[in-house]
């Protein structure tokens, strides 16, 4: 990640100057939730206390707390790292343009209509992952901590010399589109299309485009840190498995100049000077990191006699509020898997929620929606919106033969759900992505009601 790990520092570079890349396959730890240790400097992480007078090698000591201090023992996060310098050496924060990024949902009032968008575009001026963030729409509040943002990114160039964190929310990256290399302080993550990360609150990081232009999805997590959900009756094993989680191992800059800091606070953007690298950690141990997962390893659960479960079954990620059994954010997926129920509908139904449903696909061809939901586009099902198949799709499913199971391949769909209205942002509703006629992939649904048939 940028120097090879324990190597002379460089000579100062200037604003602009991008990194290099490592020619190594990367390094992860494996497990959910797990207490980490790691170093890239033999020595570096101390031994028996946190903060011992003298760290190994003049580092310095630093906390990064995730939770309350008092928080029980089984959600507290937080990780103490060993860097070069505090992250506290850096000039003092400029407000910056927001550009399209949004935290306040109240700009235009929510419909309660079905809306669907196109695939978004990627810009075709130099623009960086930052600079890409548009939000689509939320919920709640990020100075209460409650909520969710939802945003697209597109981006064609990498970041350089200019980090990045977000002390509003933690952030869910969905690449759709060309493979990301996420340098974080806790070390180097690389995700690509149906894989997703996870960076914390407040966890500084760069994002280097691996394949030229790139787009996806971000959830932007206000509320209670992502868990793994409960299994509940399923057991031990199943759905998302915490040894398929990836946690980067220590790695660091060493590196001075002339830099840019970009924070997100209360929504809006912070620009700060800063003369090194701030990814410039040697060693850390605790919990609260950034990870990986591969959304194809989703070990999916179903029905295989009749009817067709609930959607919870396909819950990767979720956070958790005060009410049991209601989240904050659900981050659910439709994975490839085989439908074996008999005399049953297969197809999601027909139905309307008292959450609320925001849906983007990743490849290939959603079950529900045989056109118009295209990968790199996305919908919006508001609370108590009715929604479910197309027309197109009913009537091919009224018809199937149930006696054999069908395996379904071709396809990867995901969900962030909230308990709360996700209100749509001007640009959502006004942009010429958004389609008009949405609506009419129900029109077409005729009358089969007839009292003399049973």
């Amino acid at each position: 990640m940028g120097n090879a790990i324990g190597s002379a520092a460089p000579a100062a570079e200037p604003l602009g100057a991008a990194p290099s890349v490592p020619a190594r396959a990367l390094i992860y730890q494996s497990g959910f939730g797990n207490e980490f240790a790691t170093e890239a400097l033999a020595g570096a992480l101390p031994a028996a206390q946190n903060s011992p007078q003298r760290p190994p090698y003049g580092l310095y000591a630093e906390q990064l707390s995730g939770t309350a201090f008092t928080a029980p023992r089984g959600v507290n996060r937080r990780s103490w790292l060993y860097r070069i310098r505090p992250a506290a050496v850096h000039r003092p924060f400029v407000r910056i343009d927001n550009r399209l990024i949004r935290a306040r949902f109240d700009e235009v009032p929510a419909p309660p209509n079905q809306l669907r968008w196109d695939a978004f575009a990627v810009p075709t001026e130099p623009t960086d992952f930052v600079d890409g963030l548009v939000t689509l729409g939320g919920n709640g509040d990020p100075a209460t901590q409650t909520g969710c943002a939802i945003h697209v990114y597109g981006a064609n160039r990498s970041m350089a010399g200019r980090y990045f964190y977000d002390a509003d929310g933690e952030l869910l990256i969905v690449p759709q589109q060309g493979r990301l290399r996420l340098a974080t302080e806790l070390g180097v993550l690389e995700i690509e299309p149906q894989e997703i990360a996870v960076i914390p609150p407040g966890i500084r990081l760069r994002v280097e485009l691996l394949d030229g232009a790139s787009r996806g999805y971000v959830c932007e997590n206000y509320g209670a840190l992502l868990r793994l959900p409960d299994r509940g009756p399923i057991g031990a094993n199943g759905l998302a498995n915490p040894r398929d989680f990836r946690t980067p191992v220590a790695a660091y800059e060493d590196r001075e100049g002339h830099f840019e800091l970009v924070a997100k606070f209360l929504g809006n953007l912070w620009s700060a000077e800063i003369g090194h690298s701030p990814l410039d950690v040697v060693a850390w141990h605790g919990n609260y990191v950034p990870y990986k997962y591969d959304l194809r390893r989703f070990n999916a659960i179903g029905s295989i006699s009749y009817d067709h479960p609930d959607p919870s079954i396909f819950l990767v990620l979720q956070s958790t509020t005060d009410s049991p059994g209601v989240d904050n954010i659900d981050f659910v997926i439709f994975p490839p898997r085989w439908l074996a129920m008999e005399d049953t509908f297969r197809p999601p139904w027909f139905h309307r929620n008292a959450a609320s449903e925001f849906m983007g696909l990743i490849h290939g061809v959603y079950d529900a929606k045989e056109a118009g939901f295209v990968p790199g586009g996305a919908s919006l099902h508001n609370r108590y919106s009715g929604h479910g198949p197309d027309a197109q799709t009913f009537e091919k499913a009224m018809a199937a033969d149930t006696g054999a199971p069908v395996h379904v391949t071709d396809t990867m769909a995901f969900m962030f759900e909230s308990r709360l209205v996700i209100h749509p942002t001007r640009f959502a509703l006004e942009t010429p992505r958004l389609q008009d006629d949405y609506f009419a992939c129900w029109q077409a649904l005729p009358k089969r009601f007839d009292p003399a048939r049973r």
